[in-house]
């Protein structure tokens, strides 16, 4: 074997080892980032179901108020806030049904009234928020919640 070749194989050892240590210290980066990606994941979940929340709940107050007569009455089911037939022009409370963001596929739990129509929605998972203490929204304060399903938006006014 000429000495040449034989400089070649030594410089792709280190070259491969190089190469380990450069995975390994990618590795070790993206497990130290990977629970900080996690964490601002379910953060913006989070912000997200404060925010439909609260607009199932107003759309549930606008159902209420705009009850024709004297009777104010909250809606039976969800879908009735997408398209509200009690007028002879569309009437729409909501744009689209919503899902859940912190419990996807699970559905919203609905808060009726004694006469059966819709006060409010939660969350059903049973996962712990990372918000602690009460939540401060725009018209509305959600007490501390151990659970996303302690979480409740009803509409005002509401019994």
């Amino acid at each position: 074997m000429r000495r040449g070749e034989q400089r070649g194989r030594a410089q792709r050892g280190y070259t491969f080892v190089a190469v380990l240590l450069l995975l390994a210290l990618v590795s070790l980066g993206l497990s130290m980032a990977g629970p900080l990606w996690s964490q601002q994941a379910q953060r913006d979940r989070e912000r997200e179901l404060l925010r439909i929340g609260t607009l199932y709940a107003q759309a549930i107050e606008r159902y209420r108020d705009l009850s024709p007569g004297s009777l104010r009455q909250y809606p039976p089911s969800l879908d009735v806030l997408l398209l509200d037939t009690r007028f002879v022009g569309t009437q729409r409370h909501l744009r689209k049904a919503y899902g859940d963001p912190v419990n996807p596929g699970a559905g919203w739990g609905l808060l009726r009234d004694q006469q059966g129509g819709i006060v409010g929605v939660h969350s059903l998972s049973q996962a712990a928020p990372l918000a602690q203490g009460a939540v401060v929204l725009d018209d509305r304060v959600l007490p501390p919640a151990m659970r996303y399903s302690d979480w409740k938006f009803i509409a005002k006014g509401a019994t």
